[in-house]
């Protein structure tokens, strides 16, 4: 396996592909992987000659300072569970100074908007920290296609923004959450949750399965008011949001129709883990 801490040097060799019209898949992470992650790898390896998977925890990204130091770094532990997937994969595990030069600061963005929904209203920053670092990725990799979790339906949202904004010649493709086997939606920072917490933590999944059976034939309102009322009665986990939102603009739905797609979304904290998960609604 192939770990490469430089962007000169990684280029350098994924040149020697894209001469020969290899397709090159990319699946950036910020690292502590888990089967979620592995999805979104095998996905790209059947998918494409090459695949590339960058492990960088971005700084610009974090609105809260102490979830940045305290956010998992396991690089050997990762390498090690890429190798077992295949030994063809390529790591690109860069420093801080290697992807932004001396000057650690997000470009701006607009996102048409998608930006100042949901996440964007508690996460200051955060969307145009994840524009910069992608777009840089992007500009270093040169993917031809690049993976996504939807559990981060959002960002994946705002990525599709961004490459259409700047005419970025990659495909986005979204891949379905990964769950563990008591629904938790597979995340980094599951790893952090303390027993108790995790034991709790399936509350969220349950809460939106309930809530999509009952969207069939209640108003958005309706259900919001059930899900609120669902958090109230438990006492482990602090409700953050629950939006129900047009699956386009993932702006929060007034009135139903058919002629649109609407999915769920949720934030929650666990103690001090801010856990975050979706379902598409009809």
């Amino acid at each position: 396996m192939r770990v490469f801490t430089e962007k000169k040097l990684i280029q350098k060799q994924l040149q020697q592909f894209k001469a020969k019209k290899q397709t090159i898949g990319f699946v950036p992470t910020m690292g502590a992987l888990h089967l979620g992650h592995v999805s979104l790898v095998k996905k790209a390896l059947e998918n494409n000659a090459v695949v590339v998977v960058s492990i960088f925890v971005n700084p610009t990204q974090f609105d809260n300072s102490e979830d940045l130091k305290n956010y998992p770094r396991t690089l050997e532990r990762d390498t090690n569970l890429l190798n077992a997937v295949s030994s063809s994969i390529i790591i690109y595990a860069p420093s801080v100074d290697d992807i932004y030069e001396g000057n650690t600061k997000s470009q701006k963005f607009s996102f048409g908007g998608l930006e100042f929904e949901m996440e964007g209203k508690f996460r200051v920053g955060h969307f145009d920290g994840v524009g910069t670092i992608v777009k840089r990725l992007f500009e270093i990799i040169k993917p031809d296609n690049a993976y996504f979790g939807e559990k981060d339906f959002q960002q994946l949202a705002i990525i599709k923004a961004m490459v259409k904004n700047h005419n970025i010649p990659v495909n986005v493709v979204g891949c379905p959450i990964h769950r563990e086997t008591n629904g938790l939606a597979m995340s980094s920072r599951n790893e952090r949750l303390k027993p108790k917490y995790k034991k709790v933590a399936p509350f969220i999944f349950k809460t939106l399965k309930t809530a999509k059976k009952k969207f069939g034939t209640k108003s958005a309102s309706k259900v919001t008011e059930w899900v609120e009322k669902q958090f109230d009665n438990q006492e482990l986990l602090e409700l953050e949001y629950f939006i129900i939102a047009d699956v386009e603009s993932l702006k929060p739905v007034k009135r139903k129709s058919n002629k649109k797609e609407y999915r769920a979304f949720i934030a929650a904290y666990a103690d001090d883990i801010r856990l975050i998960d979706n379902i598409a609604l009809n």
